[in-house]
């Protein structure tokens, strides 16, 4: 198969088995998978980890078809499937750790992450300790015996650090450590994650895969070692998603390359845009050098997407609300990775409760966009309406 991603996202998971001749896999809908024969049954018994009809939680033609396609995208032995990603996560973690056990987690982690940590994890006996996106190869000095995992995900939720990740997984194999890494942001496609050490790549499917904003869908794709236990303790927890939304999943890889690729170019032009504007701090855009961690960016990326936040010098929560009330194309919601663009404010005392030991101490309100497909003119104008109405409640 072509390593060029265009050929290769509108190639993947369409075997013909899957599709039975015409060109998407049909919609294959089953809860019972029934039998003829004594035999049917038993071979499917047999086979049912390996793409076999056998019941309906086990998957259908439209579900391994979805697996394969992620599982070729990013390199791995294996996809499982999830009704979100936060269920992606959950599982993957839950997955791998017992009671007594100890993990580390990155302090800029996505909410839901943090809140499963120290709600879920803890009631079951597993520690978790936070650690700066920025550490590098100190995150040795945290290793501990019982330590079992190392979860990543970069760049970090809300305040963007990229973070060095073939230098920590280095270090994590070397005391066998699972490497895990949120991936959403990269789609799986613009940060080969199992190249560059990670042994499970998560993502929020919902996002850049669907594309549309109208599917919640997981996906955790495993190397070679840990995919048989990712996929069977993922069975016993119950997860599995529609055949319906297996299908967008699917839909929405064909498009995934054009659609990244534009959602890049309107991002940074308006990333660009922003450090010009008198009332903004700095912008913490991947590709800027006023992000954290650029330089991994620059070294381990093949590109951006439309996801990044801006500060502003100052806090003032009423000229906030002003300037997030005159937007007309930018709709506040809390997901990205859609067509449309979005946007968010976290006032600088948020951070006391998203952060452990990586609080940014911004002194002015943080402003997450999605850029979406608008024509990029049109988001201008209205980001500068909306900057013109801040301004006039400022003063």
């Amino acid at each position: 198969m072509s390593e060029h991603n265009k050929t290769k996202l509108v190639s993947v998971g369409r075997k013909r088995k899957w599709t039975h001749g015409v060109v998407n896999p049909p919609v294959q809908r089953a809860s019972t998978v029934v039998f003829n024969t004594v035999a049917e049954k038993q071979s499917a018994a047999i086979n049912r980890t390996n793409q076999t009809l056998f019941y309906g939680r086990r998957g259908t033609h439209t579900h391994f078809a979805l697996q394969d396609a992620m599982a070729q995208i990013e390199n791995g032995a294996g996809c499982a499937l999830y009704p979100c990603g936060t269920a992606a996560i959950t599982s993957a973690i839950l997955s791998f750790v017992k009671s007594g056990d100890h993990i580390l987690m990155v302090d800029t982690c996505y909410e839901p992450t943090r809140d499963f940590c120290n709600n879920i994890l803890k009631n079951l006996g597993v520690e978790t300790t936070y650690f700066s996106p920025t550490i590098g190869q100190d995150i040795e000095q945290h290793i501990r015996p019982n330590t079992r995992l190392l979860f990543l995900e970069s760049p970090g939720s809300i305040t963007m650090e990229v973070q060095d990740v073939p230098t920590l997984s280095k270090i994590a194999h070397q005391h066998d450590l699972i490497v895990m890494l949120d991936n959403t942001w990269a789609a799986g496609v613009n940060f080969e994650a199992l190249k560059y050490g990670v042994d499970i790549s998560i993502q929020a499917a919902t996002k850049y895969i669907v594309g549309h904003s109208d599917v919640m869908l997981g996906t955790a794709v495993a190397n070679e070692k840990y995919w048989e236990q990712l996929r069977e303790h993922s069975y016993l927890l119950g997860q599995c998603v529609s055949a319906d939304d297996a299908y967008l999943g699917l839909r929405g890889i064909r498009t995934l390359d054009i659609r990244l690729r534009q959602h890049a170019e309107n991002s940074l032009t308006i990333a660009n845009w922003l450090t010009s504007r008198p009332e903004v701090d700095h912008v913490r855009h991947p590709e800027l050098p006023s992000c954290p961690g650029h330089e991994f960016f620059k070294r381990d990326f093949k590109g951006g997407n439309g996801l990044f936040s801006f500060v502003l010098k100052t806090s003032y929560p009423k000229a906030t609300n002003a300037f997030l009330d005159t937007l007309q194309h930018f709709s506040m919601g809390y997901s990205w990775g859609g067509f449309e663009s979005l946007v968010l404010a976290n006032e600088p005392k948020s951070f006391n409760s998203l952060r452990t030991i990586a609080n940014p101490n911004f002194k002015g309100t943080l402003i997450r966009v999605h850029i979406g497909l608008e024509d990029v003119d049109d988001l201008i104008a209205d980001l500068t309406a909306a900057f013109e109405k801040y301004n006039e409640v400022l003063d």
